[in-house]
């Protein structure tokens, strides 16, 4: 799929001329062979791990930089709420039962897997390096990076590469300090001074890699801190920030009848005073741990403006997947198909986006890696199951173009139990068949919160076409499963 960047250019001032934004102004004069920048933006994604969406109330610079001054897609989802299958997704534009990638451990999962299948050949790093943009990963790659037989192997496409050791970090209880980092094939092995506080750490090579960008050379920085994933540990200097914070008391927290529910709910326990009490201060420490990332978009801001560049760069946050915090009993994990879980975080400022603008449009973390490459104007493989969002950031986007429903699975036996499903979510209903034959539906506009499901009373012709589009979905690829 070839997207020029004469076209991506045009696109973006049609949208500047329609929405009423202002265009960038005229970037210097690239040198010869050289795109100029007002046709190449620049383009950073800050990636966080299992944030879902409580925190972000939480976060002013992410508000004051980001949510005001660009496009929150009020409706942004994961296709597979587990840590590697959704990142391989964003790497690839795929679902998992394309790429391969089903859970965070090997031999169907992490890393691992993804480097086996020859999955590293054909990513956003492979496509934006061909289309002339400097790359850059800064922190988490896919879970268990690296091989413990070559831990200073750069995957390909990636011109510089900080990649953090996760396998290494996480089996020791080493996570935010005594941590490594493979830098552009090198380990580094940093220690636990405050100086080495892994969010830091990141914010800094991030400006770095800023710094040494050039003027006419557009780039790509993908860069992911480990907050708020747990064992979490916030930096010292926000450690007594929120003494008073709660989990979110949903309607569905510790949910008291689970009756109309699957057995792997049904087996949960209510939550004891105990549990709540410690997934409080689980909650408390994640958002405390958050200030750190809201501080570094305070700073990559700062040093983009300083250099006339943050008009001319896409900044796009999100998360891999949601968190549950008491939804349904379930007072931590992932991995099920509820919204505490499946729903994340997206929002984008850039050339032509919207200011304070809500897009209410289904968008997935299939579909960053197709609209990264509509923006660098790159070429993409055929096997690329989502949709570029470029059209809806620039207030071009047709009723004919918007998805009506996505594909949410799960093929993993690690996720605290939960039975392997495969579900059909829109924005009018969930509906979720286990592998064990039991269902779920919920109608999502009266029942928000997913507390009754109707598998049992619904209309025939209703589940009978829900099932028919489920089947359409769970083995699609490519163009099948954009339509």
């Amino acid at each position: 799929m070839k997207r020029p960047a004469a076209f991506v250019a045009a696109l973006l001032a049609s949208a500047c001329a329609s929405s009423g934004v202002k265009a960038p102004p005229q970037a210097p004069a690239a040198k010869p062979g050289r795109p100029a920048r007002t046709a190449r933006p620049n383009i950073i994604l800050i990636l966080t791990d299992d944030m879902d969406m409580s925190p972000v109330q939480y976060m002013p610079q992410l508000r004051r930089h980001l949510t005001a001054r660009g496009t929150t897609f009020s409706n942004a989802f994961v296709t597979y709420s587990v840590c590697a299958p959704s990142r391989a997704s964003i790497l690839t534009g795929q679902y998992a039962h394309n790429h391969g990638v089903v859970e965070n451990r090997p031999p169907t999962g992490s890393f691992r897997r993804f480097f086996e299948d020859g999955r590293e050949a054909q990513t956003l790093a492979t496509w934006l390096r061909a289309a002339g943009y400097r790359t850059g990963l800064i922190g988490k790659y896919i879970n268990r990076y690296p091989l413990p037989r070559n831990l200073a192997y750069v995957p390909p496409g990636w011109d510089d590469w900080r990649g953090y050791f996760d396998w290494a970090s996480a089996a020791d209880g080493r996570v935010y300090y005594e941590y490594d980092l493979n830098e552009n094939g090198r380990v580094v092995r940093y220690g636990d001074e405050d100086k080495d506080y892994l969010t830091d750490v990141l914010r800094d090579k991030a400006l770095d890699f800023l710094a040494r960008s050039g003027d006419d050379e557009a780039f790509f920085l993908y860069l992911a801190p480990f907050a708020p994933h747990g064992p979490v540990q916030p930096a010292e200097r926000h450690s007594g920030l929120f003494p008073e914070l709660r989990a979110p008391r949903t309607p569905n927290y510790n949910e008291e009848d689970t009756s109309d529910k699957p057995a792997w709910v049904r087996e949960l326990p209510l939550m004891s005073p105990e549990v709540m009490q410690a997934t409080d201060e689980w909650f408390r420490k994640r958002i405390q741990s958050l200030q750190a990332v809201d501080e570094m978009i305070d700073a990559l801001v700062q040093a983009l403006a300083a250099r006339s560049l943050l008009e001319h760069t896409f900044i796009v946050f999100t998360s891999d997947n949601g968190f549950q915090f008491g939804g349904h009993r379930m007072d931590h994990g992932k991995g099920d198909p509820y919204d505490e879980s499946i729903r994340v975080p997206l929002v984008v400022r850039g050339p032509g986006v919207a200011a304070g603008r809500n897009e209410p449009m289904l968008a997935l973390n299939i579909d960053l890696a197709p609209t990264f490459a509509a923006i660098a104007g790159a070429t993409t493989p055929d096997t690329i199951d989502g949709r570029s969002l470029l059209r809806a950031l620039t207030g071009k986007l047709t009723q004919r173009e918007s998805r009506s429903d996505f594909l949410v699975e799960l093929r993993s036996k690690e996720e605290a139990g939960i039975s392997d499903y495969t579900a059909l979510r829109s924005t009018e209903h969930l509906y979720v068949e286990y592998d064990t034959g039991e269902r779920e539906l919920y109608d999502m506009q009266k029942d928000p919160h997913q507390l009754q499901s109707l598998h049992e009373t619904a209309a025939a012709a209703l589940l009978e076409r829900l099932q028919a589009r489920l089947r359409e979905l769970k083995s699609c690829r490519g163009e099948a499963c954009r339509n």
